[in-house]
């Protein structure tokens, strides 16, 4: 049978069926496209499965007919980057290439077969190759048949933009074989229905039926996995051939009209528009059909935004995509896991949508929809920018715009309550009803989505979706495979609760009900139970008393007798009543516990059951008892819902607050619905006219701000009207003190979407109004309106449609306007709220990014002051790190137990001996539920070891560390707490083993935690560097550190790659073997522990190996588990050890992971959902060199990656120079596609050194000091800066000292041995003046690359400078001038640091010195205590001493020096907070307070010092010994900076047991350089102080002068080795 034909263009040049591909494309050609020469061009992926075959075919049919035609043959790689110019060119030149022979000519035709890239690109070549040959399209996808084969538009991609260089070039045939479907990926072919559903929507109302009615069907056979081949479709072979022959004449009909875009081919676009712009930031992750679709939902709502659409068809086409397995939200699940969240920016999406080719200059034109098949113009639609950011925007502001003579008419959608009922009852039913006015929202989408899943129903549009036709199966219903999702829906959790029970089995035994996190916690407890009393399966899955539920098939309802409590929820009243006809008995419902909830919506159900056939007779002997009798429903032809009350109130609360009028038509005192009573009830009482009639109800509002506060209203019969109220009492007012509302009635609002009465009062304290809670209700003190305050960061609706829409009727009267965020969630009952206030209102409407503007304060964002929890086993250092971290982030720390202690004044020991165990656990309780309300901000707080133990505290903990907060579990070697445990008499001892009491409360500890910070083992670090150890790790896990960010700064960045077995044992190396990099990688496949040799190391080895190599280096680490076949040790397979290594390298706040995508997607998924401030590196490595950087089998490797990546990391092997060339292609590809996200693309081998080379950002190195290369190929960073410079990337710069006298300076030899040692190419120099006229010229050269100043230019230095920073300006001088990086080349900008502060900050901290130290006080509530420093001197390095002292907390800060008026002056320009005391005389120094334990002279060593400031040091030196003698002695018992006694801790884990009970050091830093001892460094140690030498910071400040200039970290000591040399 012949296929059938379409007509374009005046001519019948396409083919549609079955079996095409073969002999009916060969015949066709030779006969109606002859050529001597027929090129077929397809991808890598089909040319096995199709091309040998075809050419047999050709080949015989060639034969027959005595032709002299040929086949040649050319395929290309798969994906989007072949659509480019390269690959074009590459065609382009094997067609002209002499192997041709004889050559292509004009008459030769090419056959492209594939999807939309085969088409576009291959129809570009025809266009234009010898100025334009013949093509004929064989389109392999659903997408390409129905759109892109189509008309004749080719293009390529470009950096710029997709198919921005192309041309109309038609196709001489299209054959579009149907066949090819059968084996197209389920994704792909989902894909291309989306392009069959818009065609429909836009032109053929049948159409877009019948794919309604077909959905199921053709789902089914779309789910069917490709490889069953030819069988795949045919029980839907001419559905199939129906709907593509509907897309494809509509396709053609508008080309042959309108062939070059002149204005009706732009309505194949709809969707597009915004579409594209998803497309744009999403793709690869997201394909083009999806995007589309989402953006077909986006312009419908649009549409309905602006008054074309009515949102029945919104609805109605966001429910076929959706029947479709479409996404119809940027928020959709799939979305949101395919594209790793990525956050589409509503300013990225508009820059997008202005370069559209349907735009008309700066006017956006978009396709808009009036009705399913037709569109409101017959041409895309001029849209502005406020319209369309309002439909794009997460969140909206509500202007006080509002006319005061305004009087409108405002219909309501359906009633969400009615809607349900109806929706259950018509499924129950027998027959077919037709509903009218049916709510078009996420619930009732639920609720059908529920019971078609169930087999409960059919269900049919008519009327252009303003009808739905249900076909009830009479209660015969089927559980179901899948789980039913009921997102936030609790109407439609409870009534599927019941339904579900009635169900017989399916394709499984039982049903699986759950929704979202809220969804998880609202209860369902009392039906649950009801249900189960009476014979039904349901069973809890997770938390008791809410979904998910497992709901059994087949054992149904037994009826008889059944109590319910209905005090919290008449939905369940609602669910029983409603199903219990198809109980086995006749169901007589007894509602105990009191007074049901909202009786009036108890009412609605049974009236609706009465119409549907079922009477339910209500007790006239027994309260709130009902009799229902067994029997089927019986549905109505019709039933109309009414419009829904309880949004009703909104538009009528909008009169009564503004002062105007407005009309609901459809909703009075005849209503069904309680919260019909609003106006009457509320609005009236608070000065309103209300005119109400049983149909209609008017309300006029009285004078703006003339509102009455109603001194108490009963709301039982309304609840969800309760909030409406509230935000009409925030602006009432009386002639009394306070103007109070009080509200009572609604304690079922505590669990709604959220608890409502708390986000009220929550929400309206932004406002300036205060609230109270009551046991059942609210209070409201009224304002007036025009005090009302801006909300920061706007009203927070917690996902509750009814609290947006309450604030929006705020917002008409709020003087500064009112955010709202979460726009999207009145969809749950009024998806065009926001379209009803623009059109009936005028209200005008302002749409907001809150994810750009970072204005969403999310229950999961931390805030950056809210308490730490620290908890832990006794002896495991939690005292020791909290008073630390305390000391850092200077806040306050408390012990709980030493809490407990002061408060009872008893020993914990007293008391578990006079209370016991059990009353010691309560206590325990007790303070820790005190912390979390009392100590909720900037409090460290440490548990005790056993918190763990109670149940209750273990559940405050997590629901601490879920909303947010950070709970630390802090541990050490388990062998050392074991040892301190058993010498311990601080505490009771343990009743059993203590490793046994470890095994027990271990998953506890990680169960009740958010991070572990892990304790180098005593004695195996060195110095400060635990605690700069700690405070990286605080920086990390609190976000105020962001390393990636640092790193992509740089023009070239390296990390080293550690190939030790333990880091400990290597430890002291560590910093040589990072010098040059900017982060170091512990590869975890390599780690050999002792203890499992042979094996992977145990999660405690590594813990260990992060705690030594944190404490032993300060740069970022990267934590990395590298498989056998990406070129590791890890087995491939050893799934659970590598998720739970990477699973504790988050919870230890490493910085960075190498997460390998070849992992399964669980576990990536698992990792990068929980990866806080973790950054991963999605990486892929192709040791066997099985992957082409030329060929783009990367690209899906690179997909993937971009999917879990912060940063790509995609390693090949170099098999000639030539893949070094193909790689920096590929990078230069991917960079312009994602620029933000970083990738480091390198080749392993010998050949592949030059990539390494090449390669900008996070280069993997070695270092000769490392027992082998972690690579092939791998070289150091020093190797590739040597390279980079002698290839002219890094160019030589001149660096200089400037000053008088500088001949004997040590400056160029440090700094010239670093270029040297770290592989750069400059040199640094001395340039002796004193006039620092003589610099200009010098600093502006392009050569320059910075200098260092010293006397007597550190000052007028500045005035030749671009910028200064915060330190140098407050000191006053520059001692270093930077050339910014980030400008552009030419002249440099100049850029003055000092950093003389750095260098000095940098020596006394190696010395010991901290300026903080944590003191207990009576109430055992620790807090972080300043020292205070001494400074001798007051010319210009004094100031850079006082800012010193400062920065390290030091207060106050004595200045002693000679000249009185001179110190004061110095005083002068620092900040008071700087707290200076000044000392020229004995009685200062006598009555300074707190005795300097630091001091730093800046005092000339080269002459004598004056006899009384000598004098006056000694006293203050003398002060510094006697008070440290009392410090010492503080140490012992309340200071916990090195450890207490009292504490549950034992030796501390961050300082060295043999320095915990040494006194603090005093310390002397003498910034003279010569001679190397001075008298006041004598002076100083006679008293017993340490000193330290000038050169010190000579050689500390150039340390941070060369990270300043170069870029480059180097070792402190290889520049101090310069300089002492």
């Amino acid at each position: 049978m012949a296929p059938t034909k379409v007509s374009i263009l005046e001519k019948e040049d396409i083919a549609v069926d079955y079996n095409l591909w073969g002999s009916y494309i060969v015949h066709d050609l030779l006969v109606n496209v002859p050529s001597s020469t027929y090129i077929l061009i397809t991808d890598t992926n089909l040319y096995d499965k199709y091309v040998p075959s075809f050419e047999a075919v050709f080949s015989d049919i060639v034969s027959q007919k005595g032709s002299d035609s040929r086949l040649l043959k050319y395929q290309i790689p798969p994906g989007e980057t072949s659509k480019s110019r390269a690959t074009k060119a590459d065609i382009e030149d094997w067609l002209l290439s002499d192997k041709r022979d004889p050559p292509c000519d004009t008459k030769s035709v090419i056959i492209a077969l594939g999807g939309g890239v085969i088409g576009d690109m291959i129809g570009f070549v025809a266009a234009t190759f010898k100025r334009g040959i013949r093509f004929v399209q064989v389109p392999t996808s659903l997408l390409a048949m129905v759109d892109s084969s189509i008309g004749g538009k080719t293009a390529i991609d470009t950096p710029a933009g997709k198919n921005l260089i192309g041309a109309f070039w038609q196709p001489a045939k299209i054959y579009i074989d149907l066949n090819f479907l059968n084996s197209l990926p389920i994704r792909e072919f989902i894909n291309g229905m989306a392009e069959v559903i818009k065609t429909a929507a836009i032109w053929d109302e049948e159409e877009f039926q019948k794919l309604e009615d077909n959905a199921g069907d053709v789902m089914a056979a779309i789910r069917t996995p490709p490889e069953v081949g030819d069988q795949r479709l045919s029980s839907v072979r001419s559905i199939i051939k129906s709907l593509v022959l509907g897309s494809v004449r509509v396709k053609a009909h508008v080309v042959s009209a309108d062939e070059r875009e002149g204005g009706l081919r732009n309505l194949l676009n709809f969707g597009h528009s915004i579409g594209h712009a998803y497309e744009g930031i999403l793709t690869p992750q997201i394909l083009h059909g999806e995007c589309v679709s989402i953006g077909m939902v986006l312009e419908a709502a649009l549409a309905r935004h602006l008054g074309v659409l009515d949102g029945g068809s919104v609805a109605r086409l966001a429910k076929c995509l959706s029947s479709y397995d479409l996404p119809t939200s940027p928020k959709d699940a799939k979305v949101q896991r395919r594209s790793a969240k990525k956050h589409c920016t509503v300013n990225q999406l508009l820059s997008i949508m202005g370069v559209d080719k349907k735009n008309d200059g700066k006017k956006k034109r978009i396709v808009l929809l009036a009705r399913i098949g037709r569109t409101f113009e017959r041409q895309a639609s001029v849209v502005s920018d406020r319209d369309i950011r309002v439909i794009l925007s997460s969140g909206v502001i509500v202007e006080p715009s509002l006319s005061e003579s305004l009087e409108v008419s405002c219909t309501p959608p359906g009633s969400k309550s009615m809607s349900n009922r109806a929706l259950v009852l018509a499924a129950l039913g027998e027959g077919e009803c037709r509903i009218k006015n049916l709510l078009h929202s996420d619930d009732t989408e639920v609720m059908l989505n529920a019971l078609v899943k169930l087999n409960g129903a059919t269900f049919a549009w008519e009327e252009g979706g303003q009808v739905l036709v249900v076909r009830g199966n009479g209660g015969r219903l089927e559980a179901h495979g899948e789980e039913l999702y009921l997102g936030n829906a609790g109407t439609a959790s409870r009534f599927i609760t019941t339904v579900a029970t009635l169900a017989a089995s399916g394709s499984q035994d039982f049903s699986i009900l759950t929704g979202n996190d809220r969804m998880k916690k609202r209860p369902i407890g009392s039906l649950v139970e009801a249900l189960q009393a009476n014979g039904a399966g349901v069973r809890y899955m997770e938390s008791k008393g809410s979904l998910p539920l497992n709901v059994k098939a087949g054992q149904g309802m037994k009826g008889g007798d059944i109590n319910l409590g209905a005090t919290v929820s008449s939905q369940y009243v609602s669910s029983l009543l409603m199903c219990a006809p198809y109980a086995d008995n006749e169901v007589t419902l007894r509602l105990v516990g009191g007074k049901p909830i909202s009786q009036l919506y108890i009412d609605m159900t049974t009236a609706m059951m009465a119409a549907f056939g079922i009477q339910v007779r209500k007790s006239t002997t027994e309260d709130h008892t009902y009799h229902i009798p067994r029997g089927r429903y019986v549905n109505p032809p019709e039933y109309t819902i009414e419009s829904d009350a309880s949004s009703a109130t909104y538009p009528l609360a909008i009169a009564a607050i503004t002062g105007t009028t407005c009309t609901v038509p459809n909703i009075g005192s005849a209503s069904l619905q309680g919260d019909a009573r609003f106006a009457i009830d509320v609005l009236k009482p608070m000065g309103c006219k209300v005119e109400q009639t049983k149909t209609s109800t008017k309300v006029t509002g009285p004078p703006k701000g003339s509102l009455r506060p109603i001194e108490e209203v009963d709301m039982e019969p309304m609840t969800d009207a309760f909030l409406t109220a509230s935000v009409l009492a925030a602006v009432a007012q009386s002639s009394q003190v306070r103007s109070t509302t009080r509200i009572v009635g609604i304690a079922n609002q505590r669990v709604k979407e959220c608890n409502r009465i708390k986000a009220m009062k929550d929400e309206l304290d932004k406002l300036g109004v205060t609230c109270r809670e009551l046991p059942d209700g609210i209070e409201v003190d009224g304002v007036h309106y025009s005090s009302l305050k801006k909300p920061l960061g706007g009203v927070h609706c917690y996902d509750d449609h009814r609290i947006a829409m309450s604030f929006s009727v705020l917002g008409t009267i709020c003087p500064h306007g009112t955010l709202i965020q979460e726009r999207e969630c009145v969809g749950k009952t009024w998806p065009g709220w926001w379209d009803a206030l623009r059109q009936h209102f005028g209200i005008q409407l302002e749409g907001v990014d809150l994810e750009e503007a970072n204005q969403v304060s999310s229950e999961n964002n931390r805030e950056s002051d809210r308490s730490i929890f620290i908890i832990g086993m006794r002896g495991a250092g939690k005292t020791m790190t909290g008073g630390l971290a305390a000391s850092l982030l200077g806040w306050q720390f408390t012990d709980l137990d030493a809490h407990m202690e002061a408060t009872t004044r008893q020993t914990i020991p007293d008391i578990i001996k006079s209370s016991g165990w059990a009353e010691f656990r309560k206590m325990e309780i007790a303070i820790l539920q005190e912390m979390l309300q009392e100590k909720g901000k900037r409090h460290i707080l440490a548990c005790g070891g056993g918190i763990v133990e109670a149940p209750e505290a273990r559940r405050l903990l997590i629901d601490f560390h879920r909303a947010g907060g950070l709970v630390i579990f802090v541990q050490r070697d388990i062998e050392d707490i074991m040892a301190f445990l058993h010498i311990d008499k601080t505490r009771p001892a343990y009743v059993e083993n203590p490793r046994d009491v470890w095994l027990r409360r271990r998953s506890w500890y990680c169960e009740c935690s958010s991070y572990e910070y892990y304790g180098a083992k005593a004695g195996s670090v060195q110095g400060a560097q635990p605690l700069e150890g700690l405070e990286r790790f605080l920086k990390t896990v609190t976000g105020q550190e962001q390393a990636l960010e640092s790193i992509k700064a740089k023009e070239q960045s390296y990390f080293v790659s550690l190939t030790v077995p333990d880091v400990a044992a290597a430890a002291p190396m560590l910093e040589k073997v990072a010098v040059g990099s900017d982060a170091v990688e512990l590869r975890v496949d390599l780690l050999e522990d002792p203890q499992r040799k042979g094996m992977p190391p145990s999660v405690d080895f590594v813990a260990s190996q992060v705690a030594v190599l944190r404490c032993s280096t300060s740069l970022p680490i990267i934590f990395t588990v590298r498989t056998q076949s990406q070129g590791g040790k890890m087995p491939d397979d050893a799934h659970e050890d590598i998720q739970n290594f990477l699973q504790l390298a988050l919870r230890m706040g490493v910085e960075f992971i190498d997460l390998e995508i070849h992992l399964p997607e669980d576990l990536l998924r698992s990792i990068s959902q929980s990866k806080n401030n973790t950054k991963i590196i999605a990486s892929h490595h192709d040791p066997q060199a099985s992957l082409s950087w030329l060929n783009g089998s990367w690209v899906p490797h690179y997909n993937q990656a971009l999917l879990y990546g912060d940063i790509i990391k995609l390693v090949g092997v170099a098999q000639s120079q030539s893949d070094n060339a193909s790689l920096m292609q590929f990078r230069s590809w991917a960079l312009t596609a994602h620029p933000s996200v970083p990738i480091i693309a390198i080749n392993m081998g010998i050949e592949g050194q030059l990539s390494r080379i090449q390669n900008p950002f996070l280069t993997p190195v070695s270092h000769p000091a490392l027992p082998f290369k972690a690579a092939p190929g791998q070289l150091s960073a020093a190797e590739i800066r040597t390279a980079l410079s002698l290839h002219g990337v890094i160019k030589p710069k001149n660096f200089y000292l400037f000053g008088r006298p500088i001949a004997q300076s040590r400056s160029p030899a440090m700094h010239n041995h670093l270029f040297r040692t770290t592989g750069l190419p400059h040199r640094y120099h001395l340039l002796e003046t004193d006039n620092s006229m003589d610099l200009e010229s010098v600093i502006r050269h392009p050569d320059f690359g910075g200098a260092s100043v010293t006397i007597p230019l550190k000052l007028p230095i500045m005035n030749l400078l671009d910028d200064i920073d915060a330190a140098a300006k407050t000191i006053g001088a520059v001692n270093t001038i930077v050339v910014d990086p980030s400008r552009p080349a030419g002249k440099p900008y100049l850029l003055g640091y000092n950093t003389d502060w750095t260098g000095m900050r940098l020596v006394l901290s190696n010395a010991g010195a901290a300026g903080r130290i944590s003191i207990s006080n009576n109430n055992n509530n620790t807090t972080t205590t300043p020292r205070s420093a001494l400074v001798i001197g007051g010319g210009g390095t004094a100031r850079a001493a006082i800012y010193t002292l400062h920065q390290m907390a030091y207060s106050p800060i004595h200045l002693l020096g000679r000249s009185r008026s001179k110190l004061e002056a110095v005083i002068q320009t620092f900040p008071q907070d700087y707290n200076i005391s000044l000392i020229t005389t004995a009685s200062e120094a006598a009555a300074a307070e707190s005795p300097p334990v630091v001091a730093i002279s800046t005092v000339p060593a080269d002459r004598p010092i004056d006899a009384g400031m000598l004098e006056l040091l000694q006293v203050l030196l003398r002060a510094g010994k006697e008070n440290d003698n009392d410090e010492h002695a503080n140490t012992n018992n309340n200071t916990r900076e090195t450890g207490d006694n009292n504490s549950d801790d034992g030796a501390a884990t961050l300082i060295p047991p043999e320095q915990q009970q040494q006194a603090p050091k005093r310390i002397l830093l003498e910034m003279a350089y010569k001679p190397a001892i001075t008298p006041v460094m004598d002076m100083a140690r006679a008293q017993g102080w340490t000193t330290v030498q000038g050169l010190e910071v000579l050689a500390g400040q150039g340390v941070g002068q060369f990270e300043l200039w170069t870029g480059v970290r180097v070792l402190g000591g290889d520049a101090r080795e310069i300089v002492f040399a």
